[in-house]
């Protein structure tokens, strides 16, 4: 490692790895990524990482329509195959939610976003599997779908070094190096290093590392759980990736007739210990799940459970990420704050952070996801709450 670098990113998760690999792309020259373990080895590599557009302020909107063309270019920018199954995507509305979803739907397909109501007449050969009680709406995006979150992270760090970025894993860094109101690089076990700019995206590690240099982040870090499970019957099968917003579950096939299941907002969060947590789901839970998924997708009846974990959401008090410089703090950026939305919008964040920090502005809407939205109490509010977006 050298003594000093352009920028020093603090974490190899999406939102890490997408930055580090954009600062060389928009040709910064010196660049090192620091990851604690191995990349994607926190909340991104068990990221559900479904593939969707659906939300409700327009940036927001932008950044998921960015990051799907980014996604779509993979093969190509970073010679990643199967990182990105554009199987489709729908969101299940129930009528409470009808009002909100329309108006969503519209400042959606003016961003750009192929999107649409499905018509109840073709639900029936559309989504067959599918009991549709309770269900008032479908809204279907062509593009949406799933990606790998393993492969899409470790394609941005491979090519991050191809084009002569340096990567240190199984690297701790133990705290920032700051006086006054700058920050000057960061110290790891083997000394300290210097740069222009440290970039923490470390993720749920985020906040313990801020705080020890009393850097002000306020971020809870909650536990998420979710299961694998596997059709014992072969056939008409659910292939597009779903956000049930009527039983609050989400769901996205993983091929060879698995499915990954976990349970959306409305629910119970629990704050946790980042560095000590319980790694498995709850019996409670996954029967609970089985229980959802089976009445609204009877021909999963009887799935077997192939796998069940617990991962970590790093969360804003507003559920938006928190990306960019601090109007008054220097050499600090922020990428961290995912709340759920990380991996869907990782590769867009990586990309115009990128060039925020090489040209030292950004449009006025990005800007708005910098941490001094909190003091000047600018917070976002999505429509649906939570990490609904």
């Amino acid at each position: 490692m050298k003594e000093k670098y352009n920028a020093i990113i603090v974490g190899g998760g999406i939102s890490g790895a997408s930055t580090a690999y954009h600062l060389k792309k928009f040709g910064l020259e010196n660049v090192l990524l620091l990851e604690r373990n191995l990349p994607a080895s926190g909340g991104t590599g068990k990221s559900a990482a479904i593939v969707r557009q659906h939300y409700s302020t327009e940036l927001m909107a932008y950044l998921a329509l960015k990051s799907v063309s980014l996604f779509e270019n993979m093969t190509k920018d970073l010679n990643v195959k199967n990182a990105f199954y554009k199987t489709g995507y729908i969101m299940l509305v129930p009528e409470e939610l009808m009002e909100k979803a329309t108006n969503n739907l519209e400042m959606q397909k003016k961003v750009g976003i192929e999107t649409d109501w499905v018509p109840k007449s073709k639900w029936g050969d559309f989504i067959p599997w599918l009991n549709t009680k309770n269900i008032s709406g479908v809204i279907y995006e062509t593009k949406g779908g799933r990606a790998d979150p393993i492969l899409v992270t470790e394609g941005y760090i491979n090519t991050f070094k191809d084009l002569g970025g340096e990567v240190k894993t199984n690297t701790f860094c133990r705290e920032l190096i700051k006086e006054s109101n700058k920050v000057s690089g960061v110290i790891v076990d083997e000394g300290p290093i210097y740069s222009d700019f440290v970039i923490n995206a470390a993720g749920p590690w985020a906040k313990p590392l801020a705080d020890q240099a009393d850097i002000k982040l306020p971020l809870k870090t909650f536990r998420e759980q979710d299961t694998i499970w596997q059709s014992r019957i072969s056939g008409d099968l659910p292939s597009l990736s779903i956000s049930n917003a009527v039983d609050s579950i989400y769901f996205v096939p993983q091929g060879n007739k698995r499915f990954l299941i976990g349970k959306g907002f409305p629910k119970k969060y629990f704050e946790v210990d980042p560095y000590n947590y319980k790694l498995t789901a709850d019996d409670e839970f996954v029967a609970n799940i089985k229980n959802i998924a089976e009445m609204r997708f009877p021909v999963l009846k009887d799935m077997k459970l192939i796998n069940s974990y617990a991962a970590l959401y790093d969360v804003t008090p507003d559920w938006y990420p928190f990306i960019g410089p601090r109007k008054n703090l220097i050499g600090y950026v922020d990428a961290n704050g995912g709340s759920g939305h990380g991996f869907k919008i990782g590769p867009a964040i990586g990309y115009e952070l990128a060039k925020w920090i090489i040209d030292g502005k950004t449009g006025n809407e990005f800007e708005k996801l910098s941490f001094d939205r909190i003091e000047k109490n600018e917070l976002f509010e999505g429509a649906y709450g939570g990490n609904r977006g």
